[in-house]
């Protein structure tokens, strides 16, 4: 309920007073499960991760060729960026309203990572030349996606940079290619 205010509506706008009425619970049994509304944002905020890396595990099941991973998930994104509700990243939003907050921060970061070494294995199990750099490059435009669809509240930033994820995994696929390649 709560991780539901807060993505759709900011976390600030959304008092915990609101969340105990909508929620149909004692505040008392709020706190004792939440010492305070940061530990409710911290609790939301890892509901989500759980529920990303879920997902991106899901592709890495569905598909085992690394280009169609990456095709993948990035379609998954436009498909979620199609929703109407769809503000952008949980994370970046908490971190946008909560960047004083070190737990909230920390938990944003290490969410990026999270999403980063999948990115960055994808590239890894591909042989890719340089892969740290390709799975990088990767995570950017995840999140740049992301926080483009927030600005402009279209799909387009998704399908570019799906687009441009695998024009970049093909180009390092043909250098791959042609450093195997003896002349």
């Amino acid at each position: 309920m709560a991780g539901g205010l807060f993505y759709s509506e900011g976390i600030r706008a959304v008092g915990i007073d609101r969340i105990i009425r909508e929620s149909d619970i004692a505040k008392a049994t709020l706190y004792r499960h939440y010492r305070s509304k940061e530990d409710l944002v911290l609790a939301y905020l890892r509901e989500r991760h759980i529920a990303v890396m879920a997902g991106l595990d899901e592709v890495l099941a569905l598909h085992t060729a690394p280009r169609d991973q990456i095709a993948e998930i990035f379609e998954r994104l436009y498909q979620k960026a199609g929703n109407p509700n769809f503000r952008g990243c949980a994370f970046g939003l908490a971190v946008a309203e909560h960047g004083e907050s070190a737990r909230i921060v920390g938990l944003a970061r290490m969410h990026k990572t999270a999403v980063a070494d999948v990115l960055n294995s994808i590239a890894l199990r591909a042989g890719l030349v340089e892969a740290d750099q390709i799975g990088r490059h990767l995570a950017l435009l995840y999140d740049g996606a992301l926080a483009r669809r927030a600005v402009y509240g279209n799909v387009v930033p998704m399908r570019d940079a799906k687009e441009c994820a695998l024009a970049l995994f093909d180009h390092a696929a043909r250098n791959e290619l042609m450093g195997k390649i003896e002349i």
